[in-house]
């Protein structure tokens, strides 16, 4: 009997999570692996907001919520868009949901139809062509490179734009290349994107908190007011804030496409977890200058990283602009063998064999779009960068012509 659902068939298991599996189950076996495939601060929730959350529980805020979030929440939210941002929302115009995620899931299944087109640039991250499959929509998938800092140009984009289109996703800094669009990047594209009314943007700013050196950090609706009205701002607490299991993601955007997305959800999740959204207010309301400190630790080992991988043979790294990724390049060990006599002839036979020999734990570029390269997440302790840099190198200079 045949039980399952066809769409099942239009998408596949997330290769991030399923290379994190893959070195738990050697972990498991009594290996000595290090894990850089997932993508979650190694910070603790500030004490702050910790203690928001315990307030909370004491107090016995922990029934149903309202469907779009708690009004304390929502009001917070369209504090932190103007006072970070420069964009003015109203309460009606956010949504709080069950992580980020949700939130991309939500706005695609209100609005997406068979044959719909979604824009993405590869590399992307690996949930977005997922979803938009699922919701019976076509993925397009636009390649970078390398040369142009695994950014969407104007020129690529006003190429694939169809009449089809509806939206056009954009993640900055990205998961997994770290890449950030600068304000004239940024400015570019909304040229392009003003002669095409009919193209929703999606802006996914989940790492806006996590930019480097001197990158000034501007957002599409901010850059260009005339998108606003048809562009979906999703940022959450997890990355910056170090809250990826308490699931609280948002978005703000135009009314009617957030009313869509609320009908959608109070018949999947409805609210989302109580404790966790007054935990997100002191987020949003309270201290930020954290925020800094950790920032400047996620510099550190980025600059520790990129440097380390650039002395391996055969591997090209470029230095990233936020994320706490790197994404750097493998396709000069192709073609090379292990001292076990397998041929490296793509990234995922690198990353399999780097885990068996080494016991680091990547991800193969393919599963972002890109062949050829890999992904880092150095959101761990710089002793086990340190370690894990040592091992890929020695790894590195093993293989033979």
């Amino acid at each position: 009997m045949t039980y399952l659902s066809s769409s099942l068939s239009r998408i596949k298991p997330s290769s991030t999570i399923a290379a994190s599996q893959r070195a738990r189950d050697l972990a498991a076996q009594g290996r000595d692996v290090i894990a850089l495939s997932t993508g979650e601060p190694d910070f603790d929730t500030p004490d702050n907001i910790r203690v928001a959350a315990i307030r909370a529980i004491t107090q016995g805020k922990t029934r149903y919520t309202p469907v779009s979030g708690i009004p304390e929440l929502r009001d917070a939210i369209t504090r932190k868009f103007a006072r970070e941002n420069g964009l003015h929302y109203k309460r009606e115009e956010t949504i709080v949901c069950s992580g980020g995620k949700q939130v991309i899931a939500n706005a695609l299944l209100a609005t997406l139809n068979k044959g719909d087109e979604v824009i993405i640039a590869a590399p992307y991250w690996v949930s977005y062509p997922e979803i938009v499959a699922l919701c019976d929509g076509t993925p397009v998938i636009v390649k970078t490179s390398a040369e142009c800092g695994f950014k969407l140009t104007a020129e690529v984009l006003a190429h694939a734009i169809t009449p089809k289109t509806k939206w056009v996703i954009l993640n900055s800094p990205s998961n997994p290349s770290g890449a950030a669009y600068t304000e004239q990047e940024l400015r570019a594209l909304a040229d392009v994107l003003l002669r095409h009314d009919h193209v929703l943007v999606m802006s996914d700013d989940i790492y806006e908190h996590l930019v480097y050196d001197d990158f000034s950090y501007r957002t599409l609706a901010q850059v260009e007011p005339q998108l606003k009205d048809r562009t979906l701002t999703i940022n959450g607490v997890s990355k910056g804030y170090a809250m990826t299991g308490w699931r609280i993601g948002y978005g703000a955007g135009p009314l009617k496409l957030i009313k869509a997305m609320e009908v959608l959800q109070s018949q999947i999740t409805s609210g989302s977890s109580s404790v966790a959204q007054w935990a997100a207010v002191e987020a949003l309301d309270g201290p930020q200058d954290y925020l800094a400190t950790r920032r400047e630790a996620f510099r550190g080992r980025r600059d520790l990283v990129v440097n380390g991988l650039n002395e391996c043979p055969g591997i090209q790294c470029l230095l990233p602009q936020g994320a706490f990724y790197v994404f750097p390049s493998c396709e000069d060990t192709f073609g090379k063998t292990t001292p076990s006599g397998v041929r490296i002839n793509s990234d995922e036979v690198f990353a399999l064999e780097l885990l068996s020999a080494e016991g680091v734990a990547i991800v193969q570029g393919s599963a972002f779009g890109t062949a050829g390269h890999f992904r880092i997440s150095y959101a761990c302790s710089e002793e086990h960068l340190t370690e894990a840099l040592a091992r890929i190198k020695r790894f590195c200079s093993s293989l033979q012509p």
